[in-house]
């Protein structure tokens, strides 16, 4: 069983939407294309960006299959309100091919129940016993996964190699302290963009999982190998990574608020990708205030990055 695929810089992909607001596969798959051409060492689908409350099963099913058809190395979300549907994602991901699971606690009913989370992923990596998989920790489920719960999963299951922290900075610094630390074959993935420096220079991270890094591919690319280097010691880049970090700040934090699939669906129609124009829901979308500062932001992030990288 290979880890590979939870290196480097990986984005969750959003869902394009067609004119009558249903999944446009065809351009899915031509952005998870687009982004590995990049550099990207895969993409995930369906995490929360890939809005995967709004699709059916059968859709969130038939965007997996095609990406994987496509040749693009997909990490499978496994979001469900039931653990039953959970499983199927799961089963389907290593059925068509899929290079790795993102395992998500169970919301809703008994969320907050350690032993429902425990029988909950412990069907999930049952189903797919070769696909590795990563834990996604995420306040916004609800649940903590912590070190006990963790290593007791591992200790059942080899597929389970890692661990995504969605939670922040804190949270962060305790996977690699109680998680990471304890057990050094046992990956951390940074999950928010806010933390890419800390993660990788702090915490040992091995990868990022990136929402902003969808409109701007090449720049997060940057910070994370950036990075990298600042984790080993390297003086410049660790400057660089911080300054670098510092500039895509505001845009970044969109990752941690709950509009931020409208957000850098507008990124990424400034960017030229009219497909991501519209939501599922017609009334998901930016007011006019929240419109206008994304677009100065990321104006001024633009004016700043070229005079930045002309300097370097």
């Amino acid at each position: 069983m290979s880890d590979n695929i939870f290196t480097g810089c990986i984005p969750a992909l959003m869902t394009p939407c067609s004119a009558d607001r249903q999944p446009d596969f065809d351009a899915l798959v031509a952005k998870g294309r687009e982004l590995v051409d990049l550099g990207m060492s895969g993409v995930v689908y369906c995490g929360s960006m890939g809005d995967w409350p709004l699709l059916s099963e059968a859709q969130r099913q038939e965007g997996v299959a095609r990406l994987v058809e496509a040749g693009v190395p997909t990490i499978v979300g496994t979001g469900a309100i039931n653990t039953r549907e959970a499983v199927s994602y799961a089963a389907h991901a290593a059925k068509v091919g899929a290079q790795g699971l993102m395992v998500i606690p169970r919301v809703l009913s008994r969320g907050t129940s350690a032993a429902a989370q425990k029988s909950h992923f412990s069907a999930i990596l049952d189903a797919a016993p070769k696909l590795p998989a990563v834990i996604y920790n995420s306040p916004y489920y609800g649940f903590a996964t912590r070190a006990d719960l963790f290593f007791e999963l591992r200790h059942k299951y080899s597929n389970l190699i890692g661990f995504k922290e969605f939670g922040g900075a804190d949270d962060l610094r305790y996977a690699a302290e109680n998680i990471t630390s304890q057990d050094e074959d046992v990956t951390l993935m940074v999950g928010v963009d806010t933390t890419v420096y800390h993660g990788f220079v702090n915490c040992g991270a091995t990868g990022a999982i990136t929402g902003i890094g969808n409109a701007l591919p090449r720049e997060v690319l940057q910070l994370v190998s950036l990075s990298q280097q600042a984790a080993k010691g390297d003086v410049k880049a660790r400057r660089l990574a911080m300054e670098l970090e510092e500039a895509l700040g505001v845009l970044s934090s969109f990752d941690e608020g709950g509009d931020l699939v409208l957000y850098y669906k507008h990124l990424m129609v400034l960017n030229g990708d009219a497909e991501y124009a519209l939501h599922f829901n017609e009334t998901d979308a930016l007011n006019d205030s929240q419109r206008h500062y994304v677009e100065s932001q990321y104006a001024l992030f633009r004016t700043w990055y070229a005079s930045w990288s002309a300097s370097l």
